[in-house]
């Protein structure tokens, strides 16, 4: 399974935001936290429900959201 998988969106659930396994925890919430300065293990005892490679994936998808080329013309 590919870890960006953990990652869906769906226009009924957080506004069609991305989400951790169709739950309504959000990437941002758990990109929060840790700006908010806790801990991988922190987190995962904040959001029991959430798992090492949910967490993972939130990172990846961060990372190729903000990895994009800008061409100069």
């Amino acid at each position: 399974m590919d870890i960006l998988e953990r990652i869906t969106s769906n226009p009924k659930l957080c506004g069609g935001r991305p989400c951790i396994r169709g739950m309504r925890i959000r990437v941002s919430d758990v990109l929060d936290l840790f700006d908010a300065g806790l801990s991988q293990v922190e987190i995962l005892d904040e959001l029991p429900d959430l798992e090492p490679d949910d967490i993972r994936a939130c990172i990846q998808f961060a990372r190729r959201r903000i990895d994009h080329p800008i061409l100069a013309a």
